[in-house]
């Protein structure tokens, strides 16, 4: 079942707003590091003791050695694959180094954040406004030299593109940069440093950097945007502004490899870091947290959130294909707020092709009402239903203004009440147009 299902994804899928679309290719090269200074390559410096004892060390002696590192000795640290793979594959628990940032001085900070940008723009724990200037410089640097691979620099024009500022958007922030394979790339709608609302959209198979990270903050965007015309509605936050993270933080799995839990294993370990990235930079402040995941995503979400290791304030699960986890009693989120959404003719959800199915009755999810009748365009809705796998997030679908309430703390709109002539079944959450705050736009259906 589910490979038909990816047959008619890859055959059907439309980018533009979508929570998932057909990878372009990539060249098969991949970048020896992901890395580039303002001053001489490595390979024209000394790859001095010091190098090689930050290349050896982990934890805090990794950190220490960060510190009281030369600028010189930090700039060949900076490329060399070894040092640069601890930071973004290895690091040092997200606690550790938030605290040893904290400890650092000003002038140290400004060191490390010039001389070691690809460290330090991709390290958890590490404040986003820092992570940003630092990446944004290595994103500049890579353009610019001549010797960037071909592959490389398509995928840095991507990344760039997606950081270009539009009217409607707020501030971004680069917080991951990883060209490496496939690459890796986060970018940030609002300021995860101050935002008292934050949404982690987690996305499901076929996605690339070089392919689909345009589209994919454009996505972010409109959950930013849907999130923000619900501030006189929504619950009190742990301080003002919202954030939405394009989190393409994990490789995802193509038409060869959909059918293994590999990619959703090693991305469940990168989630975890990046949500115990935010809550240890917020410190004694932390956000109200949240998980919007897609497809496989949402199998990736679930083994983060089983693993004892992290936790959420919500999580929604839209098109979702099943994990292991049998209950909603077995992930780290508040009862009641889990959800879960399957659009009329999405062939994936509800298949519960990788274990059980989060929408079935004994699982203990909120269903979203998303199916309806057989017309995704239903007249008794004011927002449109999604239809098939790849709407959940487009403007105008009850299932963004469902997700963007449960984001702002008010699942109890998404849940209280339904339609006249509405029989909710068992669990079943019911859209309610006369408890939404509403747009003009969102009265009629928009492509």
């Amino acid at each position: 079942m589910l490979l038909i299902a990816a047959a008619l994804l890859t055959a059907s899928i439309h980018s533009l707003g979508v929570v998932e679309a057909p990878a372009v290719p990539v060249p098969a090269v991949v970048a020896p590091a992901t890395v580039w200074s303002s001053g001489p390559r490595a390979s024209d410096l000394p790859s001095g003791p010091s190098v090689e004892a930050l290349a050896a060390a982990s934890g805090q002696r990794w950190l220490d050695a960060l510190e009281t590192a030369t600028p010189l000795t930090l700039r060949a640290a900076d490329d060399d694959s070894r040092v640069t793979r601890t930071a973004m594959d290895d690091p040092p628990s997200t606690n550790l180094v938030a605290n040893w940032w904290r400890s650092l001085s000003p002038g140290s900070r400004t060191v490390l954040t010039d001389e070691a940008p690809v460290v330090i723009g991709n390290l958890d724990g590490v404040p986003y406004d820092v992570r940003d200037v630092a990446n944004r410089a290595a994103l500049a640097a890579g353009l610019a030299d001549p010797g960037t691979p071909t592959a490389v620099a398509s995928m840095l024009g991507q990344v760039r593109e997606s950081l270009e500022p539009t009217p409607d958007d707020p501030r971004k922030y680069l917080v991951t940069l990883d060209t490496r394979g496939t690459g890796r790339c986060a970018i940030s709608l609002g300021d995860l440093d101050t935002a008292g609302d934050v949404s982690v959209v987690v996305p499901g198979i076929f996605f690339s950097v070089n392919g689909q990270m345009v589209d994919f903050t454009a996505t972010a965007g409109d959950v930013f945007r849907e999130q923000a015309t619900l501030a006189p509605v929504a619950a009190p936050a742990n301080g003002p502004g919202i954030a939405v993270v394009a989190w393409m933080g994990y490789r995802t799995p193509g038409i060869a490899d959909f059918m293994s839990l590999d990619l959703a294993h090693v991305g469940a370990d990168r989630l975890i870091r990046t949500l115990d990235g935010i809550r240890a930079v917020r410190n004694d402040h932390e956000p109200r947290l949240g998980v919007v995941a897609h497809s496989y995503g949402s199998t990736t979400a679930m083994i983060a959130l089983s693993s004892g290791r992290t936790r959420v304030d919500s999580l929604t699960m839209l098109g979702s294909p099943g994990s292991a986890v049998t209950s909603v009693d077995q992930l780290g989120v508040p009862r009641g707020q889990v959800y879960v959404g399957g659009a009329h003719w999405d062939p994936v959800a509800g298949t519960g092709f990788f274990g059980t199915d989060p929408g079935c009755a004994t699982f203990g999810a909120a269903r979203l009402d998303l199916v309806g009748g057989s017309d995704p365009a239903d007249a008794g809705d004011v927002f449109r239903r999604p239809f098939g796998h790849n709407e959940y997030l487009k403007p105008g679908t009850a299932s963004l203004h469902d997700v963007a309430l449960i984001a702002v703390g008010r699942g109890d709109l998404v849940s209280g009440g339904h339609r006249p002539g509405d029989t909710p079944g068992d669990g079943m959450v019911q859209a309610t147009p006369d408890m939404y705050l509403v747009r003009p736009q969102d009265l009629q259906p928009r492509d």
